[in-house]
């Protein structure tokens, strides 16, 4: 799933998935990283190599259980990576580092996701007829045909991806949270309606090290047939995160 690991890396980097995804996607990109890096792909349960799981339908209870997976380590520096219900994630699991005093991630990339304060009251989109969710799903892109035309699959899919909706609907920002002390960068498609660039900007205030808003070409998934823009943008805010952090120690 995430190829040959280095013994100790530069850099541990885990990438989570969309709301009705795994780790499918992004199976090419440890190739397009640095080899000194250990890129993981994490699954959520339900989904990839955890179908066998039940998928959990709490924003908190679901990073409880990635934070375990991701099981931060002293001597290796770390950073996460989170496209839309993933990026959601990946800030819930940031911030209980900090709360518990675990080791943080040196930066935190959050993608297709509007910040916090921008997000507001989620639009129920769980609770829609399959017709209406299927052609929702159609024009984000994101989901392989063959999810839609053939009915078993879709059978096998839709309850797994109205959970997932679930998770992004029912969360709420935690009252009183500061910024997060640590790099983070947030990445928007230019012609993503759902995450637009302007709702993305607000990512800025959730952390004291913003280092930027990145906007590539392309709507929710403007990775999808070239992660290449998006993994030499990763791969430069996390070294410049990485540096900064060298610096402090």
């Amino acid at each position: 799933m995430d190829g040959t690991r280095p013994a100790r890396p530069e850099l541990r980097l885990f990438v989570l998935h969309h709301a009705g995804g795994s780790h499918v996607p992004f199976r090419h990109w440890p190739a397009g990283l640095p080899d000194t890096w250990d890129v993981r792909l994490l699954d959520a349960p339900g989904h990839g190599h955890l179908m066998d799981l039940a998928p959990i339908q709490d924003a908190g209870l679901l990073a409880d259980f990635l934070l375990r997976a991701v099981a931060p380590a002293p001597d290796v520096p770390y950073a996460l990576f989170g496209h839309s219900m993933g990026a959601l994630l990946a800030y819930e699991i940031a911030c209980r580092t900090v709360e518990s005093g675990l080791p943080r991630p040196v930066w935190t990339g959050v993608s297709a996701r509007p910040a916090p304060c921008a997000a507001g009251r989620s639009a129920r989109y769980g609770d829609l007829s399959d017709a209406a969710l299927r052609d929702r799903l159609k024009r984000l892109g994101g989901t392989p045909d063959e999810v839609f035309d053939d009915p078993d699959l879709w059978a096998v899919f839709a309850p797994v991806i109205r959970a997932d909706l679930r998770v992004v609907e029912n969360w709420r920002p935690r009252p009183g949270g500061g910024p997060l002390p640590m790099a983070l960068s947030a990445f928007a498609g230019a012609r993503d309606h759902a995450a637009s660039a302007a709702r993305m900007a607000g990512w800025a205030e959730h952390t004291e090290h913003f280092i930027g808003l990145r906007v590539l070409d392309g709507g929710h998934f403007y990775f999808a047939h070239d992660p290449g823009p998006l993994l030499r943008r990763i791969e430069q805010d996390a070294r410049t995160a990485l540096a900064a952090a060298s610096r402090l120690r």
